[in-house]
């Protein structure tokens, strides 16, 4: 998958920890209720973390995800954008990539239980201009 696939669109790209744990079920959750409104803004939502594809297939079937999971085992992409922890995990941080595919802001240390709200909202506000 290459974030060009998704050229003309918001792109939400979110890290997080670890699949079917509490944070990461709740923002899943929030992201999954609040799907439709990220459609409606010509966005969509593109989750990773190091898992692996089986646990993210599992984490999707439990949770009722229907947006992109991507797995990162050997945490290249989690690099990249500066999100792997020292334990290996990926760190809690969103990364809002405009339709021309620039990274116009960043989100880290993020709270799971407002952050689809946060996200939204900068979504409107930068489409706007």
């Amino acid at each position: 998958m290459s974030l060009s696939e998704f050229h003309g669109k918001w792109v939400v790209l979110y890290f997080y920890p670890k699949d079917n744990t509490p944070g990461c079920t709740i923002e899943a959750h929030n992201f999954q209720r609040d799907l439709a409104k990220y459609e409606q803004a010509n966005a969509v939502i593109v989750g990773v973390s190091v898992d692996s594809t089986d646990s993210h297939k599992d984490f999707c079937a439990k949770q009722g995800l229907t947006f992109k999971l991507l797995a990162d085992p050997d945490k290249k992409v989690v690099e990249a954008y500066g999100s792997l922890r020292p334990n290996g995990m990926a760190l809690r941080n969103t990364f809002l990539i405009d339709p021309d595919g620039k990274i116009v802001k960043v989100w880290t240390g993020v709270n799971p239980a407002q952050h689809s709200e946060e996200v939204l909202a900068a979504i409107n506000e930068l489409a706007k201009k």
